[in-house]
């Protein structure tokens, strides 16, 4: 029988907003896989698969997933990671890949999932949904992510502070992930397209550490890799003003 590789989403950290179809995926799974950084550190799909798995279950696999400018490296090491869960999937029937937000939402998944197929061309792909970090700060926070016909867009600022400035002068609600490391460049397209004021940003949520703030408190300071920012729109017309 083929091999299933099912990507499963547990959500920004917080072990209770891994949803039950979730939880069942990954219990059910022979073996399930966590990407780690090059140090092999324990991250956050790990801490949270933990809380339903036992240990034994989980394997570690090295993702470059901070390389940004040696594309060669980066290659190198998704190869090694394909060759490596490949190998998994020869021995299981049924491998689950932790991923934390949701696996079709720029996640690790997406390539790994592509790369196998080809490794393995009877493996069959699935996903399940993951709660994600603009769902769980909207939900943190209080801040409506959409109201009525508004748009809704989601930037990357690894792709560059110009193309979140972009959005911001466009209408509707912008979430913007991955921004700490270019805070102050985003606080700044906040205050030039008059958005900061209504603006909020998250770290961590769901752990300790969380962090939960207004983005007319940032002050250029780098903060967490994984920060996101909820920009939305100026509301007027009261109750149902955008239906």
């Amino acid at each position: 029988m083929s091999s299933r590789l099912v990507g499963v989403g547990v959500g920004p950290g917080d072990p209770e907003l891994v949803t039950v179809k979730g939880v069942n995926a990954l219990r059910a799974a022979d073996v399930v896989v966590v990407p780690v950084l090059d140090s092999g550190e324990r991250g956050r799909a790990e801490a949270t698969v933990l809380h339903y798995v036992p240990a034994g279950k989980v394997v570690r696999v090295v993702f470059a997933l901070n390389e940004r400018t040696d594309r060669a490296r980066r290659e190198a090491a998704w190869d090694a990671a394909g060759e490596r869960v490949a190998g998994l999937l020869r021995e299981h029937r049924a491998v689950a890949f932790a991923t934390i937000g949701d696996p079709n939402v720029y996640s690790t998944f997406t390539y790994l999932a592509q790369t196998l197929v080809e490794l393995v061309p009877d493996t069959v792909v699935e996903t399940v949904p993951g709660i994600t970090a603009m769902q769980d700060l909207a939900a943190r926070s209080g801040a409506v992510l959409t109201e009525g016909t508004e748009p809704l867009t989601l930037v990357p600022v690894t792709a560059g502070a110009a193309v979140l400035k972009d959005a911001l002068a466009g209408p509707g609600t912008v979430v913007a992930y991955k921004f700490g490391r270019r805070a102050g460049e985003v606080a700044e397209a906040l205050r030039e397209t008059g958005r900061i004021g209504g603006a909020v940003w998250g770290s961590a949520l769901g752990l300790p550490e969380e962090s939960v703030r207004p983005a007319a408190e940032l002050d250029g300071a780098p903060l967490p890799y994984l920060s996101t920012l909820i920009a939305p729109p100026r509301r007027d017309g009261g109750r149902g003003g955008k239906l």
